[in-house]
């Protein structure tokens, strides 16, 4: 009988150093940071979800990507990866990405409409000249304090499409490279884009990348919209801007933004061949 219970002893004491030396071999999984910013303009802070690359050196230089919709449980895990990806596969340097942490995308991402059902559905709207003046004048300088940085990208999806686009015709020069996705060009009865043609008028004509999809299985109004987008833009005649339009055949807009978003960086950062 005792030599059972040593014998019993022996196999549970075995078992339990097994289970504490996997757990002392546990570590964090980090693929950046989580800062929290205070922003006077919109007085809240504001969540930045920050995925440095992989070796990341802060006297180098990076590219940043501004994401729309950037918090946790919305695309910032994905679109990182998606990054990190062609960073690895194809010619798309290394890359800081900025999610920003949303709080009301309703509010921050249109812009004021007198229609009266939108009001209802939407009552906090139409703020997007804050959130926009946030941008330029607080998150942007804020990141180029605390990072070197180069090219800056925008990423906008539906109501962050939107944004984008007013963001591209209103004042071009915040961002080098626009990813404008299933934007939402229905709001405000389509006023913004009866704008498109004359503000773009007033564009600079400097280098610049925009990219604009749609889903084929998306409401026929976005996509008669992203392709209107597409023309006004395409008939501004703007030699220092790449102009890319894609249709995305077999997405909606549930499904659309990391494929369009693959579609469009293949287009910026073909593959190539290692030497």
């Amino acid at each position: 009988m005792i030599k059972k219970l040593i014998i019993f002893c022996s196999i549970l004491f075995a078992f339990q150093s097994m289970v504490f030396a996997q757990i002392g071999n546990v570590k964090s999984l980090n693929i950046g940071e989580i800062r929290t910013i205070r922003s006077k303009i919109l007085n809240e802070d504001r969540i930045l979800n920050i995925y440095l690359p992989q070796g990341f050196d802060k006297t180098k230089s990076y590219p940043v990507i501004y994401l729309l919709d950037g918090s946790i449980n919305e695309d910032f895990i994905h679109v990182s990866g998606l990054v990190q990806f062609f960073n690895q596969m194809y010619s798309m340097p290394e890359t800081i990405i900025v999610g920003i942490a949303n709080i009301d995308r309703k509010r921050d991402f249109t812009f004021h409409t007198d229609l009266k059902d939108l009001q209802k559905d939407y009552p906090t709207t139409g703020h997007s000249d804050k959130f926009i003046t946030f941008l330029e004048k607080e998150l942007e300088p804020y990141i180029e304090s605390q990072f070197k940085t180069t090219d800056k990208y925008l990423f906008g999806q539906s109501l962050g499409g939107l944004l984008a686009t007013e963001i591209l015709l209103k004042k071009p020069e915040m961002f080098n490279h626009y990813f404008i996705i299933s934007p939402s060009l229905w709001w405000d009865d389509e006023s913004l884009l009866r704008q498109a043609g004359q503000l773009l008028a007033k564009s600079p004509d400097t280098k610049k990348f925009v990219y604009i999809s749609v889903g084929k299985g998306e409401h026929p109004v976005m996509i008669k919209d992203a392709e209107e987008l597409y023309d006004v833009v395409k008939k501004s005649n703007k030699k220092n801007w790449t102009l890319e339009y894609k249709m995305m055949e077999t997405d909606n807009h549930a499904t659309i933004l990391h494929r369009s978003l693959y579609e469009g960086l293949v287009r910026l950062f073909p593959y190539q061949e290692p030497k």
